[in-house]
This record gives structure tokens, C-alpha cells and sequence, in this order.
């Protein structure tokens, strides 16, 4: 499904974010990208989204080369791609259900499809009851619970969880990483970016770790190990 094609990235500044880097996710894989801060594990999501485009290689989803596509095709593909963040990005003003829905009116669905669908995901994150609470009625596991419902409410092929939990405690990471493993298990790859070794070793999955923005290890069934 996503394929590293020997990619490198250089900035202005002759900083190398990248260094020739290959490997491929394959399609319900659950994968944690791992490694010290400068690693080059933002690098990497950047290229997954199209944000940034590699200095030399190539990365492709479904054998698209994805910093080819025209603009109209980028939205198009991003449609394809859940991402959920550290810091929530909810809008303040709306509440749970609208958040959600914002999301799906951002992709043309129909009211129907939100009455129907926006319920169903928020049972899948046991936040029903808070469907009509602002996000500054909510806790931070409740806000991530949130935006993970708002990430896969268009059904993606991908979630992208950039340090989901790097702002909880210790009950709520452990829910939020509940939640994208069973969204996994449901058929949905996962991309998850920590640094938080009791996370990636409760997973029990691939591991791959940066280190120099160079692939240092990549383990299928891996803990945390830097």
C-alpha cells in the first residue's frame, strides 16, 4: 500500500531529514514508526500526506507516486487518509457531533450519510453520551477519542496517529491505543509515531526505528528498542 523507494530529504538549510529510506506497509498492517526527536519520523508522515515532496526517491500509495499528483488528485488521496494528532485539532466552537460532521460535509456526504454514520463512530469510542459537549467539556483521552472518531468516520485506508498520546495519562493512552488496534483489527492500516515505549511494546507488532533519518531496525514483531 505505501512504498519508501529509496527516499531522501534535504532542507534549505543542507539539514538531511532522510537518507535513502525503503520499506513498504502493506495494506491492515499496524505499524509503529519510532525513534529520538530529529530521527526523521515527521519527515516520513510528511511524505505519507504529500506535504513534502523527497529531494530523490520516490513514495507511492497503491503504485502512485504520491508527490506526481495535481492538486485536485492530492485532495482526492487525502480522502484516503485519517490522521489523527497530538494536539486534537478540534474546532472549539462545535460540539462533538459537528466536529464529526464538518468532516463529512468536507467530503460531499449527505445528511443522511451524517445522521447515520456520526452516531456509528462515536459508539465505536464509547463517546455517545457526549455527542452534544464542546471540546472544552471534554477530557484530553475524550478530545483524542474525538478526533479518532473524526479520522475514520470517512472510512479511509489509512490512519496516520502522530504522538496520539504524547498529551494523555497513563488510562487514557492506553484506551486511545485500545481504539486504533481495534480499528485495525476492523481492516483500517494504522501508522502510529511515538516515543513512548510501553505503548509500542503493548502492541506487539512492526516496529520500524529511525535513527538519523535512516531506517536503523525494522522488526515484525517488535518492541521498543533505542
Amino acid at each position: 500500500m505505501i512504498y519508501f523507494d529509496k527516499v531522501s530529504k534535504t532542507y534549505l538549510n543542507d539539514t538531511k531529514a532522510l537518507d535513502s529510506v525503503s520499506f513498504t506497509i502493506k495494506p491492515k498492517e499496524f505499524v509503529s514508526i519510532v525513534g529520538h526527536s530529529g530521527a526523521g519520523k515527521t519527515t516520513l508522515i510528511k511524505m505519507i500526506l504529500g506535504e513534502e515532496k523527497p529531494t530523490n526517491g520516490a513514495v507511492y500509495f497503491e503504485s502512485v507516486n504520491i508527490g506526481g499528483l495535481r492538486k485536485n488528485e492530492m485532495t482526492d488521496y487525502r480522502r484516503r487518509v485519517g490522521t489523527v494528532f497530538q494536539d486534537f485539532r478540534l474546532l472549539p466552537n462545535l460540539t462533538v457531533y459537528e466536529n464529526i460532521a464538518f468532516a463529512m460535509e468536507a467530503c460531499g456526504r449527505t445528511d443522511e450519510e451524517i445522521s447515520a454514520d456520526v452516531p456509528h463512530v462515536l459508539g465505536l469510542v464509547d463517546l455517545t453520551k457526549k455527542m452534544m459537549n464542546f471540546p472544552h467539556q471534554l477530557s484530553g483521552g475524550e478530545k483524542q477519542r474525538v478526533a479518532i472518531a473524526r479520522a475514520i468516520v470517512n472510512q479511509p485506508d489509512i490512519i496516520i496517529a502522530d504522538e496520539p498520546t504524547g498529551n494523555l495519562d497513563p488510562v487514557s493512552t492506553y484506551d486511545i491505543i485500545q481504539i486504533l488496534k481495534k480499528i485495525n483489527d476492523l481492516g483500517t492500516t494504522v501508522i502510529l509515531t511515538t516515543h513512548n515505549k510501553g505503548v509500542v511494546d503493548s502492541i506487539g507488532k512492526r516496529v520500524i526505528t529511525m535513527e538519523g533519518g535512516k531506517v536503523a531496525r525494522d522488526d515484525k514483531d517488535g518492541k521498543f528498542a533505542i
